[in-house]
């Protein structure tokens, strides 16, 4: 049998051509935010700032939030709440609220979600696989028992709502989640289940940034 040289090897794994700017998937998810036509409507000087704060720290302005844009009262409610429940104090982390927002995302297939609370995962965490993993398959990770049960919760939680039962909220309790925590563990799941609801019917796109973020 005649050996192939190497170079011949070499050759055939040569890498495709890197496909054009213009068509790649992310094209024009910075521009076509959503499939609705809202425009920008007039923002309060507090949710300007705040935009500001996002270019100043991020170097770019949360797709979601420039689609919340078209009408100031929404964007501060979601604002408000958003900050109240990822950035607040809290017995959760905000890599385990992140990792809650994920696991989450995963279960409704939300592709905003997705990309965008997978970044923050893998930037939290300093480990890219675990984004990935939150993204594919939670169960798939080697978590703590902590964090197994508080995303077990969640994920049940997402699909089952109707079959959280007690024994649910004590499993939280052995892991040692206190009442408080248990209810921000609800709390970001539910704000969650909403956002991919809202980003799945207006087909919201994330900021094309958040595909090659913290990737080591």
């Amino acid at each position: 049998m005649k050996l192939k040289k190497l170079s011949d090897i070499k050759a055939k794994q040569a890498k495709p051509a890197a496909v054009p700017p213009a068509e790649r998937q992310t094209a024009k998810d910075d521009s076509e935010i959503t499939a609705l036509s809202l425009q920008r409507g007039k923002l309060s000087p507090a949710m300007e700032a705040y935009f500001g704060k996002c270019q100043e720290k991020l170097g770019f302005v949360p797709n979601v939030l420039t689609a919340y844009a078209f009408d100031n009262a929404k964007l501060e409610a979601f604002v408000g709440m958003y900050n109240d429940l990822m950035l607040a104090p809290s017995g959760l982390s905000k890599l385990e609220r992140e990792m809650i927002a994920v696991a989450v995302s995963s279960v409704n297939r939300c592709y905003y979600c997705l990309v965008a609370h997978g970044a923050a995962v893998r930037a939290l965490s300093g480990d890219p696989a675990l984004g990935e993993l939150m993204v594919m398959n939670y169960r798939a990770a080697r978590l703590s028992k902590r964090q197994r049960a508080m995303l077990d919760f969640a994920a049940k939680l997402t699909a089952e709502p109707w079959a959280i039962e007690e024994e649910d909220r004590e499993a939280l309790r052995k892991a040692g989640f206190s009442e408080c925590d248990i209810w921000d563990i609800a709390a970001v799941a539910g704000f969650y289940n909403m956002s991919n609801r809202v980003a799945s019917a207006t087909d919201m796109r994330p900021n094309s940034v958040y595909h090659s973020r913290a990737r080591g």
